[in-house]
């Protein structure tokens, strides 16, 4: 049996889309979600629902029971009062349960910069759960993206109306992406075999090198507009982050973050580009999911 976490949210319900298009290959399927009635009607017909929270160490155990694959994803919780505290919460009712119920194999959603990344925020607290669950001896893949490209939707609203895109990013330099879309396709076809042991990275970077300007540039052309990059400084992306409600601790680690990415690279242009994994192009990623969400 595969379970699936965060099966409604913008990764986990793809790749939940991913193994009920499967079938039969997919076998038994189970969901943790807190709300059960946000599955669609087509989900709620074909899986087994546990409500809760995946950081509830009693609702896990009940969910990995019989289970042998798990796709495992800490969901943002911008309003946390710590990053680390809310990373161990939704790490060790997992590690937990691997000892008890005897999953083999673990799926999780990480980031590029394991051995590279220091002080990085919420990548170095992701880094530090891929190795809480190693630490149980579970056959592990870590999916390791950059920076992702449904982040520039928050900033729909900005493009429509002034037609700027704002990053705490150096304009210049080469920040790698990668679309849900393709951690949700590897992460099912991973779920779907069996076969693979050991504990290992699978790194999915998107074809692209564009620096934030480059992708201000791409942005105008699909949505036929002016578009103007604007470089937050630190100060600024903190103050943006806490004027939309996040807390203090969040809104720190996410410059931290930043940061790190801008200062240690492992964003940039050295990351070698994945297809095998991450085919979807920014431009193709613009044309397709931002430029409706801009002028829908």
């Amino acid at each position: 049996m595969i379970l699936v976490t965060t099966p409604t949210g913008r990764i986990g319900s793809r790749v939940l889309d991913a193994l009920l298009d499967a079938g039969d290959a997919a076998g038994p399927v189970r969901v943790l979600v807190r709300d059960p009635a946000r599955l669609s009607p087509r989900v709620r017909a074909r899986v087994e629902a546990v409500a809760g929270s995946h950081a509830d160490p009693e609702v896990t155990a009940k969910a990995c029971a019989g289970v042998d694959r798990v796709f495992w994803l800490v969901p943002p919780m911008p309003t946390a009062d710590s990053v680390e505290g809310h990373f161990r919460a939704f790490t060790r009712p997992l590690a937990d349960a691997i000892g008890t119920q005897g999953v083999e194999r673990v799926v999780t959603v990480s980031t590029l910069g394991r051995g590279v990344a220091r002080n990085a925020g919420q990548i170095s607290a992701s880094l530090a759960m891929d190795e809480v669950i190693r630490a149980t001896g579970v056959h592990h893949r870590a999916l390791c993206p950059p920076f992702l490209m449904e982040n520039l939707l928050h900033q729909a609203g900005a493009l429509r109306g002034s037609g700027v895109l704002a990053m705490a990013a150096p304009g210049d330099r080469v920040l790698r992406t990668c679309a849900t879309r393709d951690i949700g396709a590897t992460a099912a076809r991973l779920l779907l075999d069996g076969s693979w042991t050991g504990q290992d990275d699978v790194p999915l970077v998107g074809p692209d090198a564009l620096t934030p300007q480059g992708m201000a540039d791409v942005v105008a052309e699909v949505l036929d507009r002016p578009v103007r990059f604007q470089r937050l400084s630190g100060a600024e992306y903190t103050a943006t982050l806490l004027r939309h409600g996040a807390s203090e601790d969040w809104a720190r680690a996410l410059t931290d973050l930043m940061h790190a990415t801008a200062e240690q690279g492992f964003y940039g242009g050295a990351a070698p580009s994945t297809p095998e994994h991450a085919p979807t192009s920014f431009r193709r990623w613009c044309e397709e999911v931002l430029r409706p969400a801009v002028l829908g």
